[in-house]
């Protein structure tokens, strides 16, 4: 995954997978939500994934970097609660960090940048149940050039283990001790774009 091919058909065909597989499971996101926070995820974010499918078009025409940035800023502006500034904090830094890179794209670099910077906008940590807890793993996946199933699968594992976590951070913090036992919502839906992504990278981009 160091490199990703920048063009309209593969920019629009992320858009879509990740549509997809929200409008798919949206429903079991806000069930998820409901356990420990305002049982709206999954709306929210069907309602960003949308927004950005709607602007498709003109996202699949600009370079990868300004893409990323522009599908960032969507979800700031249309997904509600703490998942819109934080998927859009991750895409934004990722597609900046890649900017400026001088042509050479290091896209474990860049999701690390990011990833650290989603970790400043929520104040969280790995082990706070939250999406990190996917990103950081996924990272490392990627880090050591692991194959896109073994990413994908990696995530779904990562998101599987915040059931035994306590919330710090977020809404479900709230809960305390309660929280633990569910899933975090936000994990869930970070490991099934993370899925969606790799399978579409893989019938795309095949080894």
């Amino acid at each position: 995954m160091s490199e990703v091919p920048a063009n309209a058909a593969l920019i629009g065909g992320l858009i879509e997978a990740c549509r997809e597989v929200i409008a798919a499971n949206a429903d079991h996101l806000s069930e998820l939500d409901r356990a420990i926070g305002d049982g709206d995820h999954g709306t929210n974010m069907r309602r960003g994934l949308e927004a950005v499918y709607a602007e498709r078009s003109r996202l699949a025409e600009l370079p990868l970097p300004k893409a990323l940035e522009e599908t960032g800023l969507t979800l700031v502006m249309s997904v509600g609660g703490a998942a819109g500034p934080l998927y859009g904090t991750l895409l934004i830094e990722i597609g900046r960090h890649l900017a400026g890179a001088n042509g050479q794209i290091d896209f474990a670099r860049a999701f690390e940048h990011a990833i650290d910077a989603v970790a400043r906008r929520g104040r969280a940590s790995a082990g706070d149940k939250t999406l990190l807890d996917v990103l950081y793993p996924v990272h490392a996946e990627v880090v050591r050039r692991a194959g896109l199933a073994g990413i994908a699968e990696e995530a779904e594992r990562a998101a599987s283990l915040t059931f035994g976590m306590k919330a710090i951070r977020g809404r479900a913090a709230f809960l305390g001790d309660r929280s633990v036992g569910h899933v975090d919502p936000g994990a869930k839906s970070c490991a099934l774009l993370t899925a969606a992504i790799c399978r579409f990278l893989e019938e795309q981009c095949p080894a």
